[in-house]
């Protein structure tokens, strides 16, 4: 298991009356949390509310500045008025996450190129924590969360970059309606991108492995929101869209990965809940089940295993042999095994 290592925040409290640790007074960053009530695909705007949930500030740390061995990790905005997003076709790694109302978030991982911006950014979740412990402290920006998480992304092995307090990684784009216009530059966070030999998913690249079946189209749905995954053979990736849409670049292209994962795993109910009620998913990343990996216009049936928190995930064929994926970008979408067939 690696060495890892917390960050501190900065502040004597917080804004739910727990206490951090010594130094200077807590500067608040006015952030917006907006949980979404349940709706059915091409029903109209999700409904949206911001409150004052807040990220308290953090104090930043030398070594981290100094090199560019932090990963980066971004929160992504993903209903319809958040799209189309800016700098996810640049991501090493993207995960799709279920949330409150059936719908989806997006994680997506920065190791081998930083763009100008990223966005729009949302809150995080309880279960990035125990997805993100398989790397060596990464930065995780996002834009706040529930005031009974944040004692828990205080404790977790990972440096929080939320807005506010001297930061001026984020801005606002006054083009679009808040919250869904929150862009950081993670080139204000991190000195460069951290390197390959950061991503430490436990993923395996090489020659395409032997059998599978014939795909040209793999669609995941959640109870308010569809990925739908077309193979495009004069491009050599899988086409994505939402909810029934082609989904874009911020320059108008497809976002297209390589490899495209459909990770099969216990959903359960958090202990969070948003404002109207709807639990917070929790997604179960350590453990082992089913997944399809679709490359190269193939499906391949698997199984995938995450011993510890620490660990990368492997995925094996159902002789043990690993399975490569293809070089490029990969898409993790978690399917809930009691929910997809």
């Amino acid at each position: 298991m690696r060495q890892t290592h917390t960050h501190r925040w900065r502040g004597t409290q917080r804004r739910d009356g727990t206490h951090g640790r010594r130094g200077a007074a807590l500067l608040t960053a006015a952030v917006a949390v907006s949980l979404m009530a349940g709706c059915t695909v091409g029903s109209g705007p999700e409904p949206v509310k911001e409150d004052d949930r807040r990220a308290p500030d953090r104090e930043s740390s030398p070594s981290a500045k100094g090199r560019g061995g932090s990963l980066l990790a971004v929160k992504v905005d993903n209903v319809r008025a958040a799209r189309p997003q800016t700098g996810l076709d640049a991501a090493d790694v993207v995960y799709v996450e279920p949330v409150e109302g059936g719908l989806s978030r997006l994680l997506a991982v920065y190791a081998t190129e930083l763009p100008e911006s990223v966005g729009p950014v949302r809150s995080a979740r309880e279960s990035d924590l125990e997805l993100l412990r398989q790397f060596d402290r990464p930065t995780l920006a996002f834009s706040g969360a529930q005031n009974k998480l944040l004692p828990l992304i205080d404790k977790a092995p990972l440096r929080a970059e939320p807005p506010g307090g001297e930061s001026d990684a984020y801005v606002r784009d006054e083009g679009r309606p808040a919250p869904h216009n929150l862009y950081v530059r993670p080139g204000r966070l991190l000195p460069g991108p951290a390197g390959a030999e950061a991503l430490t998913t436990g993923f395996r690249h090489g020659e395409a492995p032997e059998g599978g079946t014939a795909a040209s189209l793999r669609t995941v749905r959640y109870p308010s929101a569809s990925f739908t995954f077309t193979w495009s053979g004069s491009r050599d990736r899988w086409l994505v869209s939402m909810d029934g849409a082609p989904a874009r670049t911020a320059g108008g292209g497809r976002l297209a990965p390589a490899t495209v994962v459909v990770q099969h795993v216990n959903v359960r109910e958090s202990d969070f809940r948003d404002y109207l009620g709807n639990n917070s998913p929790y997604v179960e990343s350590v453990g082992s089940g089913r997944a399809e990996v679709l490359r190269d216009g193939r499906a391949h049936a698997a199984t995938w295993k995450r011993g510890a928190a620490a660990d990368g995930t492997s995925f094996t064929t159902a002789d043990g042999t690993p399975l490569n994926f293809a070089e490029g970008q990969v898409w993790v979408v978690y399917a809930d095994t009691t929910k997809q067939p």
